[in-house]
């Protein structure tokens, strides 16, 4: 398990993410696009889902697997991202321009986790 830091770094970011997902439910709950049901426990099952991916990119046998669920959760977070640029109230109060901000940091964070798959 000789991982370089910034791998370490990720999982830590996603375990965290995760968490806050659980200590603040109701700020990830404003942000869920309406046509999607059950908004607090798709909130709980994806603060879960990055707690454990984050844990999974730890070991040599569930690394690779969590990088790839790790793309497919963000691919499937983009659709939060276009539904806040939506309107005024999904915006969350969030500044436009800081929306905009956040989909090319999406595909960024996409590439960071791709670049620990062997080629």
């Amino acid at each position: 398990m000789n991982y370089p830091w910034h791998l370490y770094l990720m999982g830590f970011m996603y375990i965290l993410a995760g968490c806050i997902h659980f200590i603040k439910p109701k700020a990830y709950m404003r942000i869920m696009p309406r046509y999607l049901p059950a908004h607090k426990s798709l909130v709980y099952l994806s603060g879960l889902a990055e707690i454990l991916l984050g844990i999974g990119l730890f070991f040599p046998e569930t690394k690779n697997i969590s990088i790839y669920l790790i793309i497919l959760m963000l691919l499937v977070f983009l659709m939060v991202h276009f539904y806040m640029l939506s309107s005024k109230k999904a915006a969350a109060g969030i500044p436009r321009w800081a929306l905009f901000l956040r989909i090319p940091l999406q595909f960024l964070l996409i590439w960071w986790a791709y670049f620990y798959l062997p080629l």
